[in-house]
């Protein structure tokens, strides 16, 4: 591997590619922040542990008292808060570039809520929580959000998809669609037994709060098959970002390409909403925090994911000590953080049409 004399390249043999240090740069510091945030988050708790005991216990070393509290009892956590983050702005940084527009993302496109229609139709009407439904929940669920989330995509498809796919379109009819299903929501929970529509309502908070290595298994697999597949893709995702008939002469297969990224973006929603439920903004803000640190024209993939896990896993902590014996649930805390910065986006967007 060399870089080319007086260009920002790489060559490695006869393949060259740019070079840009931000690229790399960027995810190796987040994976740095990320690090710290489970640091402090498994070292924060009814027993305190000195953040260098923390970080020895997760390595192996220390005490074995540590070892049991932050490995055993708080890592789980953290862990699952960093996958079903990374999972979701992967997701919405696949569907900010699909649609062209930084607004879209799996919550404001109703993915999330379609993922959500579906686990709690399993919560509410199979037992999810008890007696031979508690038996299958954990395969129950993700696959009853899977389904959800699959169907509300390919409804927002249908609908906003005529000769071509406009952003705006396809913001719209999103729009409308989580309406619909957060109507359908509304009333699963009003036909639920007490018991059942309050679990349903913290799940659909979207919480870390018993989150165990179980938990993260969902978005641990779904991370492990679609990330590769996702970077895979990463040149004709690029290529997404120009009209058809330029990527179409770059020659990527517009239909095949749309058709497997959408399918990866609703799978990584779906199981990130089956582990920690519906965690709000984390799909919508991270993949524009991505762009703006690594400079790039459409959302990187990888710093994406960085980046939502970071972010989660910092909510969390917020959550969990910020406020006191009170500990919020880590959805709340992202949509406090989430919908100014909507806020933002939405003005932003607004005076560039205008200009």
């Amino acid at each position: 591997m060399s870089v080319v004399p007086g260009r920002a390249a790489l060559r490695v043999g006869p393949v060259s590619a740019p070079w840009r240090p931000r690229t790399v740069l960027v995810p190796l510091v987040t994976l740095g922040v990320l690090f710290l945030g489970v640091v402090v988050n498994c070292g924060r708790g009814d027993i305190d542990i000195p953040f260098g005991q923390v970080a020895l216990a997760l390595f192996g070393g220390g005490d074995e008292a540590d070892r049991l509290v932050v490995t055993g009892l708080r890592l789980p956590r953290s862990a699952t808060g960093a996958l079903v983050g990374a999972s979701l702005a992967l997701a919405g940084a696949i569907i900010q570039g699909l649609g062209r527009n930084p607004l879209a993302s799996p919550d404001i496109l109703g993915i999330t809520a379609g993922s959500g229609v579906g686990a709690v139709t399993v919560i509410v009407f199979g037992g999810a929580y008890g007696g031979v439904g508690g038996a299958v929940a954990d395969v129950g669920i993700p696959v009853a959000a899977a389904v959800g989330g699959l169907l509300a995509a390919v409804a927002v498809y249908l609908l906003a998809v005529r000769r071509d796919l406009s952003g705006y379109r396809v913001l719209l009819v999103g729009v409308g669609v989580n309406a619909v299903l957060t109507s359908v929501l509304s009333w699963l929970l009003l036909k639920a037994d007490i018991v059942d529509a309050g679990r349903a309502l913290l799940w659909l908070n979207g919480s870390l709060n018993g989150a165990s290595w179980d938990t993260a298994r969902a978005p641990l697999w779904a991370l492990v098959a679609l990330l590769p597949v996702a970077l895979a893709l990463s040149f004709p995702f690029g290529a997404l970002a120009f009209d058809d008939d330029t990527a179409r002469g770059l020659g990527v297969r517009m239909n095949a390409t749309r058709a497997v990224l959408l399918l990866t973006a609703v799978l990584l929603t779906a199981a990130a909403t089956a582990a920690a439920g519906p965690i709000a903004f984390v799909a919508l803000a991270s993949p524009q925090l991505a762009v703006r640190l690594v400079r790039a024209g459409s959302p990187p993939l990888l710093a994406s994911a960085l980046v939502g896990a970071a972010v989660t896993v910092w909510a969390d902590v917020l959550g969990r000590t910020a406020f006191g014996s009170v500990e919020l649930p880590v959805g709340i805390l992202t949509a406090a953080l989430g919908a100014p910065y909507l806020l933002y986006l939405l003005v932003r967007s607004g005076r560039a049409r205008t200009s």
